[in-house]
């Protein structure tokens, strides 16, 4: 699936290579191409017990380099943290075999991601979420702060990002409607520092098994930031009901609860028709979240 203009094509014979080259001792297990929904890398299992994980989008390798070795680290900070098994980082691969950047191995974690395993309606999920976002954020900062880049900081910053999304979603959704949503969210106040968190509580980054969290995804993000930030899990996983128990679980005052919502609609308005052809389970996925955050909003 081709998703970016940039997008580098990785194959299954690339990736035995590459294992063959600079792992020998996993060449003789299984490599396979893993269906995703997900849009920064193409993943592959390496056997049983492995993953690795190709950024799909041309980059400087020694610049690419150093972010797989900071997700490494972040990685490896939040296992620490969580109750909740993740992936635990195991090694970094080298451009070769045709592929021209790093690329990175964790451990494998089976599950089903939310994506197929919906657990929108589940108390005992929004109890586990909350749970698991407590324990981020009363993780040790050491003085570290947001770091600038992504979501995570201050909400103005991004409204040229925002202008061009509500342009590109004309005739995809109700833009009047969700201009006057961004202008009250980008005024809301920040209500407290920095705490740790993982960045992307989406549906492709969390596995659900029976009504319950069973693990969590893609946690090379895990960073200081906006304590509203994590809370976008409460419109891209929850309906109504789950919605309050996670909030009560968290004890999120009013701005704090906004804020979240806004967090949510900034990264929703951008997959909706960044993906519409590409990933259609990705804007769907930030359709359902607009849909939501307006529903609450009425």
């Amino acid at each position: 699936m081709i998703m970016h203009d940039d997008q580098v094509d990785v194959t299954p014979e690339m990736v035995a290579a590459l294992v063959h080259e600079q792992f020998p001792q996993w060449s003789g297990k299984a490599i396979r191409l893993l269906p995703s929904t997900g849009t920064v890398n193409a993943i592959f299992r390496i056997g049983h017990d492995l993953s690795a994980r190709f950024p799909l989008r041309v980059a400087d390798a020694a610049g690419a380099l150093a972010v797989l070795e900071q997700e490494a680290r972040a990685s490896a900070e939040l296992a620490g943290v969580s109750r909740f098994p993740v992936p635990v980082p195991v090694a970094l691969g080298k451009p070769g075999a045709g592929y021209p950047m790093p690329w990175s191995v964790q451990t494998w974690l089976p599950g089903t991601v939310a994506f197929d395993a919906d657990p929108s309606g589940s108390d005992a999920f929004a109890e586990d979420l909350a749970a698991f976002i407590a324990a981020l954020r009363a993780a040790e900062t050491r003085g570290r702060l947001f770091s600038g880049e992504g979501r995570g900081g201050v909400l103005t910053d991004h409204d040229e990002w925002m202008a061009e999304c509500f342009e590109e979603s004309k005739g995809l959704l109700d833009v009047p409607r969700l201009r006057q949503a961004w202008r009250h969210f980008r005024e809301l106040p920040r209500t407290g520092a920095d705490v740790m968190s993982h960045g992307d509580l989406i549906p492709g980054n969390v596995l659900v098994e029976g009504g319950r969290l069973k693990g969590v995804l893609d946690t090379g993000g895990f960073g200081p930031a906006d304590p509203a930030l994590d809370l976008v899990s409460a419109w891209h996983l929850l309906q109504p009901g789950p919605r309050e128990v996670l909030r009560r679980a968290l004890g999120c005052g009013d701005v704090e609860w906004e804020r979240g919502k806004a967090w949510a609609f900034q990264q929703a308005m951008g997959v909706v028709w960044y993906y519409v052809q590409s990933n259609p389970s990705m804007s769907n996925m930030g359709r359902r979240t607009l849909d939501r955050i307006l529903q609450s909003m009425e």
